[in-house]
């Protein structure tokens, strides 16, 4: 017999509203966390949907995480901003950054945000449809100035964060949603991996000795492994080279790196984000028609498994979403313990 519990999105975000107001969120703050968080769920991505409220709750509860408040605009022009969070919460953030790229990719067809020390994201898919249902493109990236965990080609020490990009994009039909980490897999799939006794599917971590493994446990070793670069042992230069993107264009255009982030600052990221509006290059309607083109040329190709179609990034997690809305989201036996402990440490019972 499963131990996964079914709940409803509207019941598990609801409740999460109630957590996270008893731990000092302010309505709009809170309403926007667990939406998100939730929102991680629908979509697939287990390690940061829900799985980050108790991070979230305790961050709250000992002030790491500020429970209201407005990020600070820096610098300005026309087309382009910086924010400081302020460690406010990312979940709440980067929304109100998309709705203001948005509003400048009207009036002069793009607008770019970076913002620092908003704290922790969570998954980047959650908020592109934000844009594409403007009938905008956006691209974003995302980097933990305090976090080292990543190692660059060729090393066994880490001098990177997991650094997620992803893309939204408009179409004719569904959107095509891509949100990736440059890391060969993200820390919270290990801490999963370790919650459920299981190995890595593939060789994403380098031991101290210098192995790529696939077992978890070297992860929280007395000296523990680090993640590496996408690509792994054999390619893994194109990681590093991706890595330097994202925190060139993160951490340096924030003027907040390595050397500048404080030890409190934890999980607290920066984040480029850009949103095109494609109007500004063609009539309403033609680059939906373009995007769909190239949609129906990947899906059109011959699959190597004819039980396993090509598809295109996000239709997996847009199918897992409607799965979920109709049928429940469902938690594994491990992720529901976690929740548990939210529900006592708020004393708002689980629905």
């Amino acid at each position: 017999m499963s131990n996964e519990k079914k709940r409803s999105a509207e019941a598990m975000t609801n409740w999460a509203i109630r957590c996270l107001e008893q731990q000092g969120a302010t309505r709009d703050v809170a309403q926007s966390m667990a939406s998100h968080l939730v929102a991680g769920d629908l979509l697939g991505f287990r390690t940061h949907g829900l799985l980050r409220l108790r991070y979230n709750l305790q961050a709250l509860a000992k002030g790491a995480t500020k429970g209201a408040g407005q990020p600070e605009v820096i610098e300005r022009r026309a087309a382009i901003q910086l924010w400081d969070a302020d460690l406010l919460s990312g979940l709440y953030v980067l929304p109100l950054a998309i709705s203001r790229a948005i509003d400048m990719a009207r009036d002069y067809g793009t607008g770019t945000l970076v913002i620092r020390r908003a704290q922790h994201v969570a998954a980047l898919a959650v908020y592109l449809e934000q844009a594409t249902q403007a009938g905008m493109l956006i691209q974003m990236m995302c980097s933990t100035p305090a976090q080292e965990v990543v190692a660059p080609h060729g090393a066994k020490s880490a001098c990177f964060s997991p650094n997620p990009f992803a893309i939204g994009v408009p179409t004719a039909g569904q959107p095509v949603l891509l949100d990736m980490s440059l890391s060969m897999t993200a820390a919270g799939k290990v801490r999963t991996a370790l919650a459920e006794g299981c190995q890595l599917p593939y060789p994403a971590l380098i031991t101290p000795a210098g192995d790529y493994s696939c077992d978890p446990q070297t992860f929280v070793a007395e000296k523990p492994s680090v993640l590496a670069s996408l690509g792994g042992e054999q390619l893994g230069y194109k990681g590093t080279g991706l890595n330097l993107f994202s925190e060139f264009w993160t951490l340096g255009l924030s003027n907040y790196g390595r050397a500048d982030a404080a030890a409190e600052d934890g999980d607290a990221n920066t984040v480029w984000l850009q949103v095109v509006d494609p109007t500004a290059l063609m009539t309403a309607g033609a680059f939906e028609r373009q995007a769909q083109q190239l949609v129906n040329a990947v899906k059109a190709a011959e699959p190597i498994d004819p039980n396993q179609p090509v598809r295109v990034p996000g239709e997996g997690a847009l199918a897992t979403r409607e799965r979920q809305l109709r049928q429940g989201i469902s938690y594994s036996a491990a992720t529901w313990s976690q929740l548990e402990w939210c529900a006592e440490f708020c004393q708002q019972p689980l629905p």
